[in-house]
């Protein structure tokens, strides 16, 4: 049975989610008039994508450069204060500003404005205040709903700041598209971790032809065993006129245990083994392999000639599993 104290904090909880989901929505009904006049014009730009604000937006800005960077379009976060000591010339000809502040009258913003108004770089601004002095000095206003923060006196940065960064993904994703960003672009900025291990294929980490169990489909098994054996992958390939068409596991050898010997591998083996090509992800084969229950896959491509031999301990090497 659930106390007053805790049915209090979900009561507060959900009503803080609520207030913000429709705050979301709102933003997605009616987005800034000028979101695609500053796609087109980051599409456009030699340079880069310069995120400033402070305090929470400061945060916000923060994520927002970070997201924009791993997906394909170049950016770059400068402290507004920093910049006013010295840093300012981190933002070059062709970079475009994007500057945030809910009030959109964040005085440690109004060097970095004038900056770029000398320089003739444009600036866009997200804020909830259109006659603010940094909306008025942008060229792409991105105009966030008035909408009360969602905290308990009404003044923590909490509403306001998730529109900032819902408003900075939809920037980011929007561009993704425009950009074509796929899979393996990711994969190029995200080289280390878990995220980069799932981007890895295949052919980046299976084992080549120098490796591949095989045998043609009138080996005898003496032959195919010895194969098995010495790969160490615990199967044998069937190929036949450069094509594969079976497989020899250990569940074959238990069901053929009588006259094994007297046999040929292609008596033995097993039709249609499931293969994968070089480009399927690491993290694609994972499920093949845990679908299907086995702990190797046969590389080959679209005309079921063999490129190599994949195992499970590859895909723990790779971090991918």
């Amino acid at each position: 049975m659930m106390n007053e104290t805790e049915a209090n904090i979900l009561k507060d909880a959900r009503a803080v989610l609520t207030q913000e989901a429709e705050a979301l929505a709102r933003l997605a009904a009616a987005l800034p008039n000028d979101f695609t006049r500053l796609c087109k014009k980051i599409l456009g730009c030699e340079g880069r994508v310069i995120l400033a604000g402070v305090g929470k937006s400061g945060h916000i800005a923060r994520k927002i450069s970070a997201t924009l960077a791993s997906t394909g379009t170049p950016s770059y976060y400068i402290h507004p204060t920093e910049a006013s000591h010295g840093d300012m010339g981190i933002i070059v000809e062709g970079d475009i500003c994007l500057l945030i502040s809910n009030s959109g009258e964040t005085a440690e913003l109004y060097d970095i404005i004038a900056y770029a108004r000398r320089f003739a770089i444009p600036i866009a601004a997200v804020s909830s205040r259109a006659d603010s002095t940094l909306m008025q000095a942008a060229e792409f206003a991105l105009l966030l709903p008035d909408v009360p923060e969602a905290c308990a006196i009404g003044m923590a940065p909490t509403t306001s700041t998730t529109l900032a960064l819902a408003i900075g993904d939809a920037l980011a994703v929007a561009l993704m598209h425009q950009r074509n960003f796929k899979a393996e672009n990711f994969k190029v900025f995200h080289p280390g971790g878990k995220l980069g291990a799932q981007m890895t294929k295949v052919g980046d980490i299976m084992h080549s032809m120098d490796r591949f169990p095989a045998v043609k489909a009138d080996a005898p098994m003496q032959e195919a065993l010895l194969e098995m054996t010495s790969k160490g992958f615990g199967i044998a390939v069937v190929v036949e006129n450069g094509r594969v068409t079976g497989v020899i596991t250990d569940g074959d050898l238990r069901r053929h245990m009588e006259h094994l010997l007297e046999k040929s591998a292609g008596e033995i083996a097993s039709n249609d083994p499931i293969t994968v090509t070089k480009d399927t992800f690491a993290a694609d084969a994972l499920r093949i392999m845990n679908a299907h229950k086995i702990s190797v896959l046969i590389v080959a491509d679209s005309k079921a000639m063999p490129e190599g031999i994949f195992h499970l301990h590859d895909l723990l090497r790779s971090g991918a599993a």
